[in-house]
């Protein structure tokens, strides 16, 4: 189950009991931001894309969406999410649960600027009721981001 893989990993920095599980959903936006209390902003999600043959993760604030153009523009091609069955497969979680955590190999992972904003966010932990509070720095050390990238609209 994803979110052993991603317990396990956070273990080695010793913030596995930083994870949170809920009794309910957290698999939506603002599922997370109500299982959390949280504005629905605050939750780190993690869009699934397919570039090039292969799985590249887009980490933004729960309150953006794509912009097509921006997206294009960096990546060279039009953003096309995967299928679940795809994120399964090519990413290593189950969509509700996508993380930047403990994801297959060759999985680019790519941080939205939208995120900047916050001093915390909540990404998901591989499940679709689980999350962890971190610092935006927590963040960039633990999701082995390639870059920051802008290509998002609505924050």
């Amino acid at each position: 189950m994803a979110i052993e893989k991603v317990k396990t990993y956070f273990e080695q920095y010793g913030l596995a009991e930083r994870i949170q599980e809920f009794e309910v959903s957290s698999a939506t936006v603002e599922l997370a931001a109500q299982a959390l209390n949280c504005e629905p902003c605050r939750i780190a999600k993690t869009l699934s894309f397919l570039v090039e043959g292969h799985a590249v993760l887009i980490v933004a604030a729960g309150d953006v969406k794509i912009d097509n153009a921006k997206y294009k523009a960096k990546f060279g091609t039009k953003a096309k999410m995967l299928t679940p069955d795809e994120v399964e497969t090519l990413v290593g979680h189950k969509v509700g649960g996508v993380c930047p955590f403990a994801v297959n190999e060759g999985v680019e992972v790519y941080l939205d600027d939208s995120l900047k904003r916050f001093h915390t966010v909540f990404p998901a932990c591989g499940s679709g009721n689980s999350a962890i509070e971190l610092t935006i720095p927590e963040l960039e050390q633990y999701s082995g981001f390639i870059a920051w990238v802008d290509v998002t609209k609505g924050s």
